[in-house]
C-alpha cells in the first residue's frame, strides 16, 4: 500500500534547478490545484527554498488570480497570460503583467515586471494545463478536501463570496476532469497532512 511522504522542499528546489529550461531559458514551475486547497502557501515556500540556495535569487511568483478579469474569467485567462509572460519569455525577454483588481473590478495601469529568470512559478488554478505542459519543468498538484477547502476560502474572503465560490468549484472539478490534471502532473501534494512535520521546510507527498 502507498503511503504519504514527508520531503523537503531545498530538495525540490535543487530538483527544480538540475531539470531542463523549456520557457526559453527559464525553469517554469506549475503549482495547480483546487482553491483553497493551499497552493500559494506551497509555491511561496518552494520559492523560498529556492531563494535559500548559493547563488539564487527568490524567483518570481505569478499568481494566476492576478491576470483574471473577474469571476467568470476562470479559464479563459490563458492567451493573456500567455501574451504578456509566456511568450516573451520563450523567446528571452522579460514580460509584464497588469494585475487584477477584485476591488475595483478592473486591471490596474502599472505593468508588473516579470524577469527572465531561472525559475518563474506560476500559481493558480489550471496553471498546469495540457497548453502549458511542453514549457514545464515541473508540474504540481496541491489538493485538500472539498469542505475544508470552502472553509478556507470563506475565511479569507468573507461569507459574501459563496455564491460565486460555489460556481467556481463546480467548474474547477469540471476542468480538472476534462483535463485530468492530477494524474499527469509530477507531484501530487497534500495540502491538508496530518503527519507531524516542519511545515516551513516540509511538504507532504501524496502517492
Amino acid at each position: 500500500m502507498a503511503v504519504a511522504l514527508v520531503e523537503a522542499y531545498a530538495r525540490l528546489a535543487r530538483r527544480v534547478l538540475a531539470g531542463p529550461a523549456r520557457l526559453g531559458r527559464t525553469r517554469l514551475v506549475a503549482v495547480d490545484g483546487p482553491s483553497g486547497a493551499g497552493k500559494s502557501v506551497f509555491a511561496a515556500r518552494l520559492a523560498d527554498a529556492l531563494a535559500a540556495l548559493p547563488g539564487v535569487e527568490r524567483p518570481p511568483v505569478v499568481h494566476i488570480d492576478d491576470l483574471l478579469d473577474g469571476w467568470d474569467d476562470q479559464l479563459t485567462f490563458w492567451p493573456r497570460l500567455e501574451e504578456w509572460v509566456l511568450a516573451p519569455l520563450r523567446a528571452g525577454r522579460p514580460g509584464a503583467y497588469h494585475r487584477y483588481s477584485w476591488v475595483r473590478r478592473c486591471f490596474l495601469p502599472r505593468p508588473v515586471p516579470v524577469p527572465v529568470a531561472p525559475v518563474l512559478l506560476v500559481e493558480g488554478v489550471s496553471a498546469a494545463r495540457a497548453a502549458a505542459r511542453p514549457d514545464l519543468t515541473l508540474s504540481v498538484f496541491v489538493t485538500a478536501p472539498a469542505p475544508l477547502r470552502l472553509d478556507r476560502a470563506v475565511r479569507r474572503d468573507g461569507p459574501g463570496i459563496l455564491p460565486e465560490l460555489l460556481r467556481w468549484h463546480a467548474g474547477e472539478r469540471a476542468h480538472f476532469a476534462a483535463d485530468d490534471t492530477a494524474s499527469r502532473v509530477d507531484l501530487v501534494v497534500d495540502g491538508s497532512p496530518t503527519l507531524p512535520h516542519d511545515a516551513t521546510r516540509y511538504y507532504v507527498r501524496r502517492p
